[in-house]
């Protein structure tokens, strides 16, 4: 029998553009990390794809590399946190038919507005507990069912990233975790199981999408000819997790109304959990990984994402220059506040809450020539935390909740100027976790809990989240940011129908 302090669970997150495998011991302790990287496609404008076969490459890399760090034998169970809103097509097999659409993808920015219209905006948002907006799965279905029938009539399962991998380790029928199915935007989140109406809408049956398991159930063990192919032990249980978004939340241990965690990823999404079920335009709403109550969630679509897009276009070398985010680090910090009058909306991909607007697109203001790179760099940053602050605002101001404090979590969290700009802009606390992979920890609190450690998944939480330091806001900058703030909050109104005019514009000249 191993000793109970040697006993390691895996929290695994796959990612918008990588695979984490993590080992965690019960104190959430990491023991031994892997990663491996994901590609992300643009084969046309709006349209981002990705080869499920490459999750499940990724997935054996990380798990190999984590793996060769500790003894197999000491884990006892595994979660797998993932990539929300993205969708592969399978056959009865479980073989991909059609390249997976990824979150990111707009090319169903025309049935947004003919499901609202048919279902009805109301309908739509108090089931899903999501305003009509480009993200949720539900858009891409049914702009499969319009534009690719074949493929969309030769789906077997329409499948999230935790119930491909599911499949791939442990084979057995279609399933997943409520987590997963919540973010397909077909999900009754009140009743949890799939809606009827919604499904009808788009011409489909709810056996043609997975299972849906509660959080921390079991949804299959590990194969024998699988273990070979990522070290995992043969009959290792695999515990029902869901999107990385979700499990942040829990890794940070908000399972408090006053705790919001902010994860500066691909995308820059904040969360707070709430023991009752509202929905509203000032956030969407989720199940919570603990298994109770729900998360009001803000998402930003561009967080990292436009931050790595302008060094790649923009600055010499891009990210192959290995000093490139040190060196506009370094000369952003001496960068007054409101970088010499630049402002930037970092909505290159739409906007979510609080507008719902899929034609909403990146304005950049007040340019001169006197800007250099490190304006623009600083400007990103400053627009992103503006843009967060708004929104915990509406959130606070729309549900009643105070927050105290925000959880700063990914990438992000490791820049001291954006964690000290978030801290200022909000005038709350930042706390910095213990640890940036905050998804894979929640996967592996519930991997925990499933696998007996703890009673409850919020026990495993407390006992897992590890410890924090706190970044205060610094009074003189907080007053500096709310003068920018009320600026910034001018911006949309102002530029929102020149973008609309302007996509549809672009539109009238696509080539097909």
């Amino acid at each position: 029998m191993v000793a109970t302090a040697e006993r390691l669970v895996i929290g695994l997150d796959s990612s918008t553009q990588s695979t984490k495998a993590v080992a965690w011991d019960r104190s959430g302790r990491m023991i031994a990390k892997g990663d491996a990287p994901i590609q992300l496609l643009n084969p046309r404008r709006d349209q981002f794809v990705q080869d499920p076969a490459d999750w499940w490459r990724s997935c054996c890399a990380a798990l190999q590399s984590c793996l060769e760090q500790v003894d197999a034998s000491r884990v006892e169970a595994m979660a797998i946190a993932h990539q929300r809103e993205t969708v592969a097509f399978l056959d009865e097999k479980a073989q991909s038919i059609y390249p997976a659409i990824v979150w990111l993808d707009e090319r169903a920015r025309a049935n947004v507005e003919s499901l609202s219209k048919s279902i009805g905006v109301e309908t739509i948002h108090r089931i899903t507990g999501r305003h009509p907006d480009l993200t949720p799965t539900i858009y891409r279905l049914d702009w499969m069912h319009q534009h690719e029938p074949e493929a969309f009539a030769r789906t077997a399962c329409f499948a999230d990233v935790q119930c491909y991998l599911t499949q791939r380790l442990a084979g057995g029928p279609f399933r997943t975790g409520w987590l997963s199915a919540d973010s397909v935007g077909v999900y009754d989140l009140v009743e949890k199981r799939w809606s009827p109406q919604l499904l009808d809408a788009i011409g489909l049956s709810a056996d043609r999408l997975p299972d849906p398991m509660p959080p921390g159930e079991r949804l299959g063990t590990v194969r024998r000819h699988v273990a070979g192919e990522t070290g995992l032990p043969e009959g290792l249980p695999i515990f029902a997790a869901g999107g990385d978004g979700h499990y942040a939340g829990l890794g940070t241990d908000c399972t408090v109304p006053s705790r919001a965690y902010v994860n500066l990823g691909t995308a820059v999404v904040s969360g707070v959990w709430s023991p009752a079920y509202r929905h509203s335009r000032a956030w969407r709403t989720l199940l919570a990984a603990q298994g109770e109550g729900y998360i009001y969630e803000s998402v930003l679509r561009t967080g990292s994402f436009l931050v790595n897009w302008f060094v790649d276009q923009f600055v010499p070398e891009g990210r192959k220059d290995p000093s490139v985010f040190r060196r506009l680090e370094a000369a952003a910090q001496d960068i007054p506040i409101g970088c010499d009058g630049l402002l930037i909306q970092p909505y290159w991909s739409g906007v979510m809450d609080p507008y719902w607007d899929v034609n909403a697109r990146g304005v950049t203001f007040g340019q001169s020539g006197s800007h250099k790179p490190a304006h623009f760099y600083r400007a990103i940053l400053e627009g992103i935390t503006l843009d967060q602050v708004m929104r915990t605002r509406a959130l606070e101001a729309a549900s009643g909740q105070q927050i105290d404090h925000y959880v700063a979590i990914g990438g992000g969290a490791g820049s001291p100027l954006w964690r000290q700009m978030l801290a200022d802009a909000s005038d709350k606390p930042v706390l910095i976790s213990d640890t940036v992979e905050a998804s894979a920890l929640g996967a592996g609190m519930t991997a925990a809990f499933g696998a007996g450690w703890f009673s409850s998944i919020p026990e495993a939480a407390h006992a897992m989240a590890g410890s924090t330091r706190a970044v205060e806001p610094d009074e003189r900058a907080a007053e500096r940011y709310r003068a920018l703030l009320a600026i910034y909050a001018e911006l949309y109104g102002a530029c929102a129908g020149i973008n609309r005019r302007l996509v549809a514009f672009a539109k009238g000249n696509e080539p097909w």
